[in-house]
């Protein structure tokens, strides 16, 4: 884990400075507020809807607009982690300096997985003015929290390992999109397969499914095993890509 912190800090740092985050940053409070806007007013007009499908559910898990953004800004965050450096050649200076491997793809992936927070920050003001007119589960609110921070992390992690693939910062995002939609359709899978392993394969793998557990407070174990590994095996894979780089 030698040299993790510097690293940590100039690429959490060269996020904030390059217009793109900052674009991102907007792009995706525009959408979420629109998201949030449309729950509300539908549920306004709604009164008599049932109390688990409330709007705290509904933004959480139950519409399109919550997944739609993470295809896509995930890969975009990603992208220039390792390919900016390989085709700007600086990468053989990190490599070549007293820098562990496993610190290097950590404090990439990590200064990606705080921007990415940071991005879902100020959406805690929904949830504030929510409470205003109604009650707010807490708990159901750091669950839901919680499931996003995990599929997130498992989407980073998997356009950190598609970005150490590649010197073309196009090429690694349009990897990472292919692979993160291939993920989504699959788990949508479940909806139209029969029932039967192909169909509990698809659910465990659902995205929208995991999203509406965590939105009712469900913390399931296996799908907190399933993020995990999601997040693990891409790192795994970029540390041994990286390693390649330096000895081979």
């Amino acid at each position: 884990m030698r040299g993790f912190w510097p690293i940590f800090k100039r690429e959490l740092f060269s996020l904030f400075v390059t217009p793109l985050a900052w674009v991102l940053l907007t792009a995706f409070l525009v959408v979420q507020g629109l998201h949030f806007f449309l729950i509300v007013t539908h549920f306004a007009n709604q009164a008599d809807l049932a109390a688990d499908g409330g709007p705290v559910q509904s933004f959480f898990g139950q519409t399109i607009f919550l997944y739609l953004p993470l295809l896509f800004i995930c890969p975009l965050l990603t992208m220039r982690l390792f390919a900016e450096e390989r085709r700007s050649g600086t990468i053989e200076a990190l490599l070549t300096a007293p820098v562990g491997t496993t610190g290097v793809v950590l404090a990439k992936y990590l200064a990606a997985l705080v921007t990415y927070i940071v991005m879902w920050a100020p959406t805690l003001l929904y949830l504030v003015l929510i409470q205003q007119t109604g009650e707010v589960d807490w708990r159901v609110v750091g669950a839901s929290y919680l499931g996003l921070i995990l599929v997130g992390g498992g989407y980073l992690a998997i356009g950190t390992m598609t970005s150490a693939m590649s010197s073309s910062q196009v090429l690694a995002a349009g990897l990472s999109t292919m692979t993160l939609v291939a993920l989504f359709m699959l788990g949508i899978g479940e909806f139209i397969v029969p029932s039967g392993p192909v169909h509990d394969l698809c659910a465990y793998l659902s995205v929208w499914t995991q999203m509406n557990d965590f939105s009712r407070g469900i913390v399931d174990l296996r799908r907190l095993t399933f993020d995990a590994t999601l997040i693990a095996l891409p790192l795994f894979i970029t540390v041994r890509a990286v390693d390649a780089w330096r000895w081979g």
